[in-house]
């Protein structure tokens, strides 16, 4: 792909996205053939939306990293999307119900860098990440389904598209979390105070930092860096639940506390 057909790709998906109007598919000649394509239509979709006003790039999303997601998506490998500050909000969180096209939410460990993951640094393993990571916090991963049939849609345009990203919300951040086995925590999310789902931090690629590793690697191979302060949510331990107007989302992570979600 050359620059024009990448930016063209992009419009349209911010359009969508800025529009409310679900996307069929891309047009065959901006439709990314694979990985590389994908991403780089996503750093250009990131550029316009930014300019759009949704504002910086603050965290990253990592997702079909569990089995009871690869199962509910019918993918068996991560895919990764950005997520814009205007729309992370911390511990309790308000959703205008009408902004998405189809909100649903995922129940997430977190990440926060204090340093950051450079591509010279990479190949990058679970144990080579720990030392960049400041803190751990639950999180609820806010996503859309703007699609109108996102089962029918080619993985790389939805890597391409941020990976369903809507925003999120980000528990209370856990600084004193070396005592804590992270692949042992169990994670919980409630709708309406009735539990939806559970699972366990093993469940993320057999340990949650694989999957910051995994993407710190990807990035790297795409000569970019996970840069310090950003966060990166990995992966839902709980199949996406789709809202209805009215609707209090809770999760709860062990160790790691809550976050809330209410969509009005």
């Amino acid at each position: 792909m050359n620059a024009e057909v990448i930016d063209r790709a992009a419009r349209i998906l911010a359009r969508t996205r800025l529009d409310g109007a679900p996307l069929g598919s891309l047009p065959e000649d901006c439709r990314p053939r694979d990985e590389r394509e994908a991403y780089a239509i996503q750093d250009a979709l990131h550029d316009v939306l930014r300019a759009a006003g949704l504002g910086a790039v603050a965290g990253y999303k990592v997702g079909c990293t569990t089995p009871v997601m690869q199962r509910f998506m019918g993918i068996d490998h991560p895919c990764a999307g950005g997520v814009f500050d205007t729309t992370v909000a911390h511990q309790a969180g308000g959703f205008r119900f009408a902004d998405f096209c189809r909100v649903g939410v995922e129940c997430e460990i977190v990440v926060r860098l204090g340093e950051s993951l450079p591509a010279e640094a990479a190949p990058y393993t679970r144990d080579t990440v720990a030392g960049a990571v400041a803190a751990c916090m639950a999180g609820i991963e806010v996503v859309d389904d703007r699609y109108e049939d996102f089962r029918s849609l080619d993985i790389w345009t939805m890597a391409a598209d941020d990976f369903f990203n809507a925003g999120c919300v980000l528990g209370a951040p856990v600084a004193d979390f070396a005592d804590l086995d992270l692949a042992s925590l169990t994670g919980r999310m409630t709708i309406n105070g009735a539990e939806v789902g559970q699972g366990l931090g093993r469940d993320v690629l057999g340990h949650p930092l694989e999957a910051l590793a995994w993407y710190a690697n990807l990035k790297a191979g795409h000569g970019q860096a996970l840069p310090a302060g950003a966060f990166v949510m990995l992966g839902s331990v709980v199949e996406t639940q789709w809202l209805r107007a009215g609707d209090r989302v809770e999760v709860f992570v062990e160790g790691l506390g809550r976050a809330r979600a209410d969509f009005d």
